[in-house]
């Protein structure tokens, strides 16, 4: 497979991360704590980047959860894999994502943590498919917008590919 395009510069992800940390921070400033809840495994780059950023009392739980099946097959079901291990309720969630497609995913975490009894739950993803999206999910905060091209880097890969990539970089998974 060729190298990836890049679609989204290094220099961009780190302007941009600096900015939601931003943002982030001055929403959650007159709040105890946060939990931040990083869903696995792409988004670890990005939660680390965004979680060093934060001016505010932090803690950062993972989550794991599977809804591709092999490559770029989507299997449409969600299934959870990896749960977080403090309990979130009375806490103020923020998942974190790398990105959005359909919808399902997130759709699915906001159900299931909500369900917890967080005093808040909030959503941060760093890309966003808006045309792919099936399900009408609330994102808090957006890194960026992109079209339904298949992406890999900053964590996001294709079958376990190129996810170190310091950029967003477009793949054609059929090369």
């Amino acid at each position: 497979m060729p190298n990836p395009k890049t679609l989204i510069s290094e220099e961009d992800i780190k302007a941009r991360v600096e900015e939601l940390a931003a943002q982030i921070s001055l929403d959650y400033a007159d709040k105890e704590e946060i939990v931040l809840v990083g869903v696995l495994k792409g988004s670890f780059i990005f939660l680390a980047d965004l979680s060093r950023r934060l001016s505010i009392p932090r803690h950062i739980e993972f989550i794991a959860v599977s809804s591709y099946e092999h490559g770029s097959v989507r299997s449409g079901a969600v299934r959870l894999v990896m749960d977080v291990r403090r309990s979130i309720e009375g806490k103020h969630v923020l998942i974190v994502e790398d990105i959005v497609d359909t919808g399902h995913t997130l759709h699915y975490l906001i159900d299931m943590l909500k369900s917890r009894n967080p005093a808040s739950i909030r959503t941060c993803t760093l890309l966003h498919k808006e045309h792919a999206t099936e399900v009408d999910v609330k994102i808090d905060y957006l890194g960026f917008a992109i079209g339904d091209e298949w992406v890999v880097g900053y964590g996001l890969d294709y079958d376990e590919k190129d996810r170190t990539l310091p950029y967003i970089g477009v793949i054609n998974p059929d090369d």
